[in-house]
């Protein structure tokens, strides 16, 4: 009997690398944001750096949180 093969949880969908854009009311073009997004790809690494172990979801994903709206404090200012 041919034995199952482990596998890796599957990976987000791949975030963009290049953000969307839109026009605001002066006609000047501002970046679309997607934080959740940003936040969600940002937790899956460091589970992904914790080799996949369950158990601190909630932990992963206040620290991508912290890290990606401190990134996005950083750039506004």
């Amino acid at each position: 009997m041919p034995r199952a093969k482990k596998t890796s949880p599957p990976t987000p969908k791949a975030v963009r690398t290049s953000a969307p854009t839109a026009t605001n009311g002066n006609g000047h073009s501002v970046e679309i944001i997607d934080l959740e997004m940003e936040i969600r790809t940002r937790a899956y690494e460091l589970y992904a750096q914790r080799g996949f172990s369950p158990g601190d979801e909630r932990h992963d994903w206040l620290v991508a949180e912290q890290e990606v709206k401190a990134k996005h404090a950083t750039a506004g200012a």
